[in-house]
């Protein structure tokens, strides 16, 4: 079978699933990508077209449609361990729509088998916005979300893992919202004391000063991580 009248018959089989056109197109196109990286056949890397097509059939609607049967959960992590959670909760099957206005990442589930998601984090400030985009909507990235200087971006895992992407079944919604790692949560027991001490040692005006001051040396360590980060990162692909 050519390549084409495999997608042609992943087409009809999603489509008789009820799977919208749009979502058929995109997914087709992230597959078709995969394909044109790896050089192998689909019947190869995916399987039959019609047995895959029932591991993709009935996932998450297009972005921005409504869908009242699928699950909403909004949460957040430190710096530390975002992208440990993303990865965590993205095999889980959560997408991430957006982040919202206080840095937490808004998902969404779609009922029954669920696309497993990949993720990651990049620098985009600085003018390197337009650079890594181009490096990585090629490969299947779309970026869900800003915080500070950082884009998450996000791809389903069947453009890379084939039928593996999907999971038949997923483990309820967690009851928590807030992931902290070790190093985030000494971080903020450190802030409390700290501007707790101030607040009661030089009160209202002195606990301000110190807000603020604190606020500055932890931007001056994250912009100092940062450059290092993006140095090291330049200079791996430079080799």
């Amino acid at each position: 079978m050519t390549t084409d009248a495999y997608f042609a018959e992943l087409t009809e089989a999603l489509r008789a699933a009820g799977v919208p056109e749009e979502q058929i197109g995109r997914t087709t196109d992230e597959l078709r990508g995969h394909l044109a990286e790896t050089g192998t056949s689909p019947e190869e890397e995916f399987g039959p077209a019609a047995r895959f097509a029932e591991g993709l059939g009935g996932l998450a609607p297009a972005p921005g449609e409504p869908d009242d049967a699928a699950e909403h959960w909004t949460w957040t992590a430190d710096l530390f361990n975002d992208r440990r959670m993303l990865a965590v909760h993205g095999d889980q099957g959560w997408e991430v729509e957006s982040l919202d206005a206080l840095g937490r990442f808004v998902c969404r589930r779609a009922p029954g088998v669920a696309l497993a998601w990949e993720y990651r984090r990049e620098v985009i400030k600085g003018g390197r916005r337009t650079r890594v985009l181009g490096e990585l909507e090629p490969e299947g990235w779309e970026l869900c979300g800003e915080w500070l200087v950082y884009g998450y971006f996000k791809r389903p895992k069947a453009a890379t893992d084939g039928p593996a992407g999907a999971r038949p079944s997923v483990p309820a919604t967690p009851g928590k919202w807030l992931f902290l790692s070790r190093r985030g949560k000494a971080l903020l027991g450190a802030w409390f004391v700290v501007v707790s001490l101030a607040y009661f040692a030089l009160g209202l005006p002195g606990y301000a000063v110190v807000f603020i001051a604190l606020g500055s040396a932890v931007t001056a360590a994250l912009t100092a991580k940062l450059e290092t980060d993006r140095g090291r990162v330049e200079a791996t692909r430079g080799k």
